[in-house]
């Protein structure tokens, strides 16, 4: 599985990356620290989910969720610590496919990540494995 975390915060990516080695989910992960850094890498590397952050200087996750979905039908899954139902549903208008708010349990993360890629055609895999880690 090739991931794309887009996020000002560096430290998710590397957070994210731990959680799924411990779990044992073979993931490949990159990374973007802005919006227009993730929407050259959308363009570049074809990930097969993308892990989004809302609040980012320049260019919000809204914008950058618009731009993707000019030019690539991959599955976006929006991990923010903004919950309230205008932002959940503002992101999924704009693109997204699923909306989870941090913190939130590696277990419920790798449910969502395994949803996503049961919905993408190349992937026909069994569901992976969670623990009770938290994110």
């Amino acid at each position: 599985m090739k991931l794309l975390v887009i996020d000002d915060d560096p430290s998710t990516a590397d957070l994210l990356e731990t959680i799924l080695q411990t779990m044992n989910i073979p993931a490949a992960i990159e990374q973007a620290t802005t919006g227009v850094e993730g929407i050259q890498k959308v363009k570049e590397t074809q990930p097969d989910i993308i892990i989004l952050d809302l609040v980012m200087p320049e260019m919000d996750g809204w914008k950058v969720c618009q731009e993707i979905r000019q030019c690539s039908n991959v599955p976006i899954l929006i991990l923010s610590a903004l919950d309230q139902p205008g932002h959940v549903a503002a992101a999924l208008d704009a693109g997204a496919d699923d909306y989870l708010v941090k913190p939130v349990s590696a277990n419920i993360l790798v449910a969502h990540l395994n949803t996503l890629l049961r919905r993408s055609p190349k992937w026909n895999t069994q569901p992976f494995v969670v623990s009770r880690a938290s994110f």
